[in-house]
């Protein structure tokens, strides 16, 4: 008997409904090599060898497993898929559009790529400022168990830090390229972030002064937990943009914030 079927796993299998991210999902119980695709319209699962072949599109009816790009008609109703090699899953482009990458590789219509064991944000963006984000995992052999501590050892802070609705939203407006996996992404400028701010949420008010406010004390709130690099005296001159990066550093680090998080950008009456 294999161990998944000693387990019971299901080979492939829809994720749970309300799933807001793959970037702190837990993959307890499964083997190495087991596949997430999640939109924001659902996902799937899917173990390495169930010899399945995950499709992903417009179409979520017939043609795609995951739906991607819902009522957009520049994306294609089956836009790609996953498929086991044997060694490693790979994502072929079947669409008319190119699939962004991490780090601003584009993937074109008729290539392939393997897929890393790790998280991988993928957008399909269309030519109308448009962009669908389709989340992927594929899980790794799992670490040895850390060596335990001495129950005297302080205990270490949780690392998912808690933000209100609107530092979130002000953190992912200032962050969002790096939310996007660019080449080398920098914060938004104050003046960028607060132009952004008022297009999303035009019934708040937004100025360099408050977005600075609220930042600084996001800052001194993470310093205050132990993260470094947030104050100052902690950073050699010239700052520049050092203590913005090194805040949406840590809180991508920790997932606090995540590529999912980019529909708070959405403008009022867009789909």
């Amino acid at each position: 008997m294999t161990e998944r079927a000693s387990r019971n796993i299901r080979p492939v299998e829809s994720l749970p409904e309300g799933l807001h991210s793959l970037a702190r999902l837990r993959s307890d119980g499964l083997p190495p090599g087991t596949l997430f695709v999640l939109s924001a319209h659902g996902g799937m699962r899917a173990l390495p060898d169930s010899d399945f072949t995950l499709r992903f599109g417009r179409d979520d009816t017939d043609r795609a497993h995951v739906c991607v790009g819902r009522g957009d008609d520049a994306v294609s109703r089956e836009h790609g898929f996953f498929r086991h090699d044997g060694r490693r899953w790979r994502l072929h482009n079947v669409g008319r559009l190119p699939i962004a990458l991490p780090g601003g590789q584009l993937l074109l219509s008729g290539h392939d790529e393997p897929m890393p064991s790790a998280y991988t944000p993928l957008f399909i963006r269309t030519d109308v400022g448009r962009e669908h984000l389709l989340e992927v995992r594929v899980t790794r052999r799992e670490a040895p168990p850390a060596p335990s501590v001495p129950a005297s050892h302080e205990t270490r802070a949780p690392r998912v830090f808690a933000l209100d609705e609107r530092d979130r939203l002000m953190l992912v407006v200032l962050g969002q390229r790096y939310l996007r996996h660019e080449i080398d992404p920098q914060p938004l400028t104050w003046s960028e972030a607060v132009r952004e701010l008022s297009a999303a949420r035009p019934a708040q008010r937004w100025t360099d002064r408050i977005l600075q406010h609220r930042v600084r004390e996001v800052r001194l709130q993470l310093s205050a937990r132990g993260v470094w690099g947030l104050v100052e005296s902690e950073v050699p001159p010239p700052l520049g943009n050092a203590l913005n990066h090194n805040l949406i550093m840590a809180l991508l680090s920790s997932a606090t914030i995540v590529p999912p998080d980019l529909r708070l950008l959405r403008r009022p009456g867009s789909a």
